[in-house]
């Protein structure tokens, strides 16, 4: 059955008020690192330029550190039971979040923290899309890739529930599966297609078409979208990490300008229904001088701040 748009009157009611939750979290990630973004960033000011406008912000600091591991049975993901137990806890504090009427912005830590916010969004009854910004599609499943059992490229496979994906993970929350492919955009991806089975027909915008025209590729993305709720996720990796050396897997020559990606989620935290973002991958490892940091900290004031 076909979900109605969003009414103006859902629109209007979310809030503008941002909850900020830190997830120092590689567990799920090819190795360790990212566990330190969410400090690094901090460090930086992210907080503060969360706050610099009209947005009111209240930190719900970070929670405890976890750390990659090699952990795998078999011919499944790695590292699975600690990947559950960090998007368990995270699920919980964004419910928190949720339930005291403010918009989530988890600084991540991994990308499968997308699992958590969907699944607290679905938790407190939201209707919730996904706009997913990301140097990938994050579709890979253990099953089909066993040379890469890495749950950090399976976040979107997991929430969609496709075949051969973990069900520990695919069971977080209360709906299996978490989304529809018509509940989420792929927007500035340069990778290879990974939705090799043709099973996902989800709105696609790669990196070529959202480099030509920014706000164009934005409004695209929120048009495919009709959930009364959206959630903006930010994978770093969407950058080109010869400008921006900031992601824990780096993209070379083919990934964004920030001056495009600016102009992009300028346009979708405007939006009305904008209750949720995501900012993961960053590995300040990769950024000893703290300039790719800088960088982000201060495309969030000039996009999410209010």
């Amino acid at each position: 059955m076909e979900r109605p748009a969003a009414s103006p009157g859902e629109r209007a009611g979310a809030s503008s008020a941002w909850g900020v939750v830190g997830v120092p979290s590689s567990a799920a990630a090819h190795w360790a690192g990212i566990e330190k973004g969410p400090a690094a960033l901090r460090a930086a000011g992210l907080v503060e330029a969360l706050a610099d406008g009209s947005a009111a912000v209240t930190d719900f600091g970070d929670q405890q550190v976890a750390h990659w591991a090699a952990r795998r049975t078999g011919n499944g993901a790695n590292n699975v039971e600690a990947v559950r137990a960090v998007l368990d806890e995270t699920r919980q504090r964004i419910v928190d979040v949720l339930r005291d009427g403010l918009r989530p912005f988890v600084i991540g830590g991994e990308c499968t923290l997308a699992v958590a916010m969907v699944s607290a969004f679905a938790e407190c009854g939201r209707d919730v899309g996904v706009v997913y910004v990301d140097g990938g599609q994050d579709l890979m499943t253990p099953v089909d890739n066993r040379d890469e059992p890495i749950l950090d490229g399976m976040g979107v496979a997991h929430m969609l529930d496709l075949p051969g994906t973990e069900g520990v993970i695919s069971g977080i929350g209360p709906r299996r599966p978490l989304l529809r492919d018509s509940d989420i955009v792929f927007l500035g991806y340069s990778d290879e297609e990974e939705d090799i089975h043709d099973v996902v027909h989800s709105e696609r915008i790669p990196s070529s078409l959202l480099s030509a025209d920014p706000e164009a590729a934005a409004f695209r993305a929120l048009t495919a979208l009709r959930a009364a709720s959206i959630v903006i996720h930010i994978d770093v990796d969407v950058l080109d990490f010869l400008q921006v050396p900031a992601a824990d897997i780096p993209t070379y020559g083919r990934g964004l300008s920030i001056e495009d990606l600016s102009a992009t989620l300028r346009i979708l935290f405007s939006d009305p229904r904008c209750a949720g973002a995501l900012l993961v991958e960053y590995n300040p490892d990769h950024d000893r001088l703290g300039r790719a940091a800088a960088q982000l900290v201060e495309m969030i004031r000039a996009t999410a701040s209010g």
